[in-house]
């Protein structure tokens, strides 16, 4: 976190892509007193999350935040950094208690093709490699909009989830060259109020760097 603050970290592909539309601020915590100040949060596979962050997040999805959230359980993109290094990504990401909270069970298949796949979802053509797929758990309370192996979307009281189920999109150092026109349709779905298709034609842009938190805000 200290040398993306300093501004000395490694840029990420995607960060540029999302500053041509938004404005970022990385967070470090997930607390309510953190995520106040926006309605927009971005998390690609992030730490273990705390049960006090666990909370904050549901309770600021609840009150209308909108949520895109790329959660890998077996993560393949390589990583500058060593193990036990904080910004290091998770290999398995670590997110049972807040899915099961919305009504999701989070699947993996070891035995799918180990190589990168290209799968269409309404439009949207999404690269993956080795992607976990989403279940709906029961009759959940929450309003199902989506959800759809490797892609899960949920109105979540006054707010809003897009969770996919794969980070490869964000690999920042053998991104597919379909990854931008994925990564911007995904965020325009996430964070506009409309409902719109999941297309990579009318996309626009947004930011994911490893297992850093972010919350954006969109530019004046």
């Amino acid at each position: 976190m200290a040398d993306l603050i300093a501004g000395t970290a490694t840029p990420h592909w995607a960060r540029a892509l999302l500053e041509r539309t938004h404005i970022l601020h990385p967070l470090a915590t997930l607390t309510a007193e953190e995520l106040a100040p926006f309605d927009q949060l971005l998390i690609a596979q992030p730490r273990v999350l705390s049960p006090g962050e666990n909370v904050a997040l549901d309770a600021w999805v609840r009150d209308g935040g909108r949520l895109l959230l790329l959660a890998d359980p077996l993560l393949t993109a390589e990583s500058h950094y060593a193990l036990g290094d904080p910004r290091r990504p998770q290999d398995v990401v670590l997110l049972s208690p807040l899915l099961t909270h919305w009504g999701l069970q989070l699947r993996f298949d070891p035995d799918q093709p180990s190589t990168p796949q290209m799968r269409e979802i309404a439009g949207l053509l999404l690269p993956y490699h080795m992607a976990g797929e989403f279940a709906p758990l029961g009759t959940a309370a929450e309003c199902a909009r989506q959800t759809s192996g490797i892609i899960a979307e949920r109105s979540i009281g006054r707010g809003h989830v897009l969770i996919v189920a794969d980070a490869a999109l964000v690999d920042a150092s053998h991104p597919d060259p379909a990854a931008a026109d994925a990564l911007s349709a995904l965020v325009s779905r996430a964070f506009d109020d409309g409902v719109k298709s999941l297309s990579n034609k009318d996309a626009r842009g947004a930011a994911a760097q490893d297992s850093v938190d972010k919350s954006v805000e969109n530019a004046p």
